[in-house]
């Protein structure tokens, strides 16, 4: 899938692969897996190629990213990430023949075999029937942990983020890298209630909106990488004390009207459509008013080890997304999470059906559980937490008159 070197590419800020390799290291700390970010930024034109070949449509235009040096970014004509399932989705019916889908079927194990490679997935159809699924390899895909709610934070992440994919890689034997490590975006709606925790996009920033404190003050630059942004924020309301209170905690304002008064009218529908329907539909009109910002969980920079091929510590067990650590350090660039599913989700999936073709299956084992859960009763663990957790374990308060 090479590059069309004829192929005209919209012009922004100058740019080049060794500036977006050296950017992406910077805003990981340097902690990232350099293997794995050479491979993320040498593939990256040639990924939003082989999505144009989908069907998927992008803006000529290049947008700029919080942390980035220069314009890097490709926005979907259509700002929605249904514009990609959608062409996903139209992929796999024009390839009905050859891929199976197992639908409402949830991964409860991984399933070794003796000589420890993974062989197949032990599963729970419909919630209920408990299923065996043999297969050559398998692709951990399982996203992040938000609905884990650490430190009780809010989240942007869907209900099924709660580090299942983690789970069942270390239970099978793979390796963790840092999974302390969690990126809480600098932005997420502090109000109103309904949408508490929602992402407020780094956009938002980019276009010329301003973090102002209570008093009034803009106290830091709005384009900083988010560990620094989310930082400050957490420390303006602790620390400083120069919070906004709100139902729900603190925050800060974010200047949506600003952008207007800096670009011109019309921007805001333009460029952040989606940010102005969010609000609307609770009353507030960004363009003429400010908005309530704070951190909330966003993305699980730790995870899986994996070598350049997709591939865990465990033999036929691929990883690619969030569940992966190491692409991003210790912090995420805005754009890189998008990039590293579509670089990394395609490259293990290549390598994970090539795998398959030549693998000898062996006697099938769950010895790995029992042995796991006999460590950690060694280890004096007691925390009786279902694991894989599939959804959270959310509960309805009762209200003292329901009593």
């Amino acid at each position: 899938n090479a590059v069309d070197p004829e192929r005209q590419e919209p012009q922004g800020i100058e740019d080049s692969i060794p500036t977006f390799y050296e950017t992406t290291m910077k805003g990981g700390h340097n902690t990232n897996n350099p293997e794995l970010v050479h491979f993320l930024t040498d593939n990256a034109l040639d990924s939003v190629h082989w999505l144009e070949s989908l069907g998927v449509e992008f803006k000529d235009e290049i947008g700029s990213a919080t942390g980035s040096l220069g314009q890097r970014s490709h926005y979907p004509a259509t700002p929605s990430g249904n514009t990609y399932i959608r062409s996903f989705q139209q992929f796999i019916d024009d390839n009905a023949d050859a891929i199976m889908l197992l639908n409402n079927m949830q991964a409860k194990e991984l399933i070794l075999d003796d000589a420890g490679a993974v062989v197949g997935v032990k599963a729970l159809y419909d919630g209920e029937q408990e299923v065996t699924v043999n297969c050559g390899a398998v692709v951990i895909a399982t996203g992040g942990a938000g609905r884990m709610h650490y430190q009780g934070f809010p989240t942007s992440n869907h209900y099924g983020a709660t580090a299942d994919g983690l789970v069942l890689g270390y239970r099978a034997g793979a390796k963790l890298l840092y999974p302390d490590t969690l990126q809480y975006h600098p932005t997420g709606a502090a109000y109103p209630a309904q949408i508490y925790g929602a992402l407020v996009t780094e956009k938002v920033r980019s276009v010329g909106a301003m973090l102002v404190n209570a008093d009034g003050e803009v106290f830091m630059n709005p384009l900083e990488t988010r560990d620094v942004a989310a930082a400050s924020i957490i420390r303006e309301c602790t620390e400083r004390g120069k919070g906004v209170k709100t139902p729900a905690g603190q925050a800060v304002w974010l200047d949506t009207p600003m952008i207007e008064l800096k670009n011109g009218a019309g921007t805001i529908e333009k460029r952040i459509p989606a940010m102005m329907r969010m609000f609307a539909k609770h009353g507030i009109d960004i363009r003429k008013e400010p908005i309530l910002v704070y951190p909330t969980l966003h993305y699980q920079n730790g995870g899986l080890h994996i070598t350049a091929d997709g591939q865990t510590d465990v033999e036929n067990l691929f990883a690619a997304g969030e569940v992966v650590g190491g692409i991003h350090g210790r912090n995420r660039l805005m754009g890189n999470s998008l990039l590293d599913v579509i670089v990394f989700g395609r490259n293990a999936g290549q390598h994970a059906a090539e795998k398959a073709k030549s693998v000898n299956v062996g006697t099938l084992t769950l010895d790995h559980v029992a042995a796991f859960e006999a460590e950690k009763q060694q280890a004096g663990v007691t925390d009786h937490r279902l694991s894989p957790q599939l959804l959270p374990d959310y509960a309805r308060k009762i209200h003292p008159a329901e009593k």
